[in-house]
Parts: structure tokens; C-alpha cells; sequence
């Protein structure tokens, strides 16, 4: 009877514990692109090709806590693409019970990743890893990963790729946080070189907006 107590027990600090993880994520879209932000956080070594696409917000009063990377594996001598889409997870305030996903356009090729938290506070800049232009001949990847800063202060690094150079970090969204993405995508190239993320810029918006 007593190893029965200690089994039910066991089961309901295991119950409570998931029910404490459990976390409802939605796709927000374009529904919130009417929300107001001061800047852009852009930084310098983006590559050239592609063009700018939609921007996705998170609705007012959300930031950006973490992130999830769409990247296509080594091909090992067929077409290589790297980096395909950047997608941010939203919260309000200190609460991540219910989140949103806004990701701009992404590319086809490859999987997303588990996301990756702040363990407190909000994403306020980004870091880039980008290889440059091959050549005529050459296999274009361009954007392969990205790191983040946290308001807390820790870094961030995404599982993207090795190919290419980190450069600047953008400059850094204080007294608020990042709140949306847009991307900068190549089209899809029909069998040719395809590059797909070559660039992104994200929204910096002001906490507790009126």
C-alpha cells in the first residue's frame, strides 16, 4: 500500500510539473502589422541578393523572448541554402504561457529548430553570420546563422551553419525590445543557386505603449 502512496504521489509532482511547461503558441501573421515601433535594428555585411518582404509584428505590449531557425543541412556538393528562415517567439511581460510566432517569409529547404529562450527578459539586438558572394561559379549560402542579446544580458546562438564571417551587431533596442521581423529572400532559383535568407532586420518597439 505504501509503494501505491508513494507511486500516486510521484505521478502528481510529474502532472503538476508538465502542466506548469505547457505553453500555447499561435501564429500571429501580418494581424498585428498596425502596431507602432520606434526603429530598425539592421546591421551592415547582409548580402545582395533577394528582395525586402512583409513585415510580422507581435501584437502591442509583446516581445521578442526567443527564436527558432529553419536552416537546410550540409549537401555535401549539391546546392547548399544555410539559413532559410528566422522564426521569434512573442510574450507579455514575464509570462510565457501564451506566446506568438511571427518568421516574415522563409525559405523551403530544411527544418526548424527547438526554440530558444531569454531565461528572463526580451531579445534588444542580433549578430549576423554571412557568406559573402562566391562568384560566378560558386555555391551562394549567404545568411548561415545568428546570435541574439538578451535584456538579461546572455547571448544567444542559433544552429545555423559555419559557412561565412559574423559581423557588427546591430545596435541595441533598450527601454524596450525587439518586436518584429522582415526578411530579405531569393526567390526560388529552379534548379540553379539558390541562397534563400540573404538579410533580416528587425522592429524595435517601446514597452508599455499607450
Amino acid at each position: 500500500m505504501a509503494s501505491l502512496f508513494t507511486a500516486l504521489a510521484l505521478l502528481a509532482v510529474l502532472s503538476a510539473g508538465f502542466c506548469e511547461e505547457k505553453k500555447f503558441l499561435q501564429r500571429a501573421g501580418t494581424a498585428f502589422n498596425s502596431r507602432e515601433y520606434r526603429s530598425l535594428l539592421t546591421v551592415s555585411n547582409g548580402e545582395q541578393f533577394g528582395n525586402w518582404t512583409w513585415p510580422e509584428m507581435c501584437p502591442k505590449d509583446f516581445f521578442a523572448v526567443g527564436f527558432s531557425l529553419r536552416v537546410e543541412s550540409n549537401q555535401y556538393g549539391a546546392d547548399d541554402t544555410a539559413l532559410n528562415g528566422i522564426r521569434l517567439i512573442c510574450a507579455k511581460d514575464d509570462s510565457r504561457s501564451f506566446l506568438y510566432s511571427v518568421e516574415s517569409h522563409t525559405g523551403y529547404f530544411g527544418e526548424w529548430s527547438s526554440p530558444q529562450y531569454c531565461p528572463s527578459g526580451v531579445l534588444t539586438s542580433f549578430q549576423l553570420r554571412v557568406e559573402s558572394h562566391r562568384g560566378l561559379f560558386g555555391d551562394d549560402t549567404a545568411a548561415n546563422n545568428i546570435r541574439f542579446r538578451c535584456s538579461s544580458n546572455p547571448l544567444l546562438e542559433g544552429p545555423g551553419m559555419q559557412w561565412g564571417e559574423y559581423g557588427y551587431w546591430s545596435e541595441t533596442c533598450n527601454d524596450g525590445g525587439i518586436c518584429g521581423i522582415e526578411t530579405k529572400m531569393e526567390d526560388y532559383q529552379l534548379g540553379l543557386d539558390d541562397s534563400t535568407l540573404n538579410d533580416v532586420r528587425f522592429h524595435c518597439c517601446d514597452k508599455y505603449q499607450q
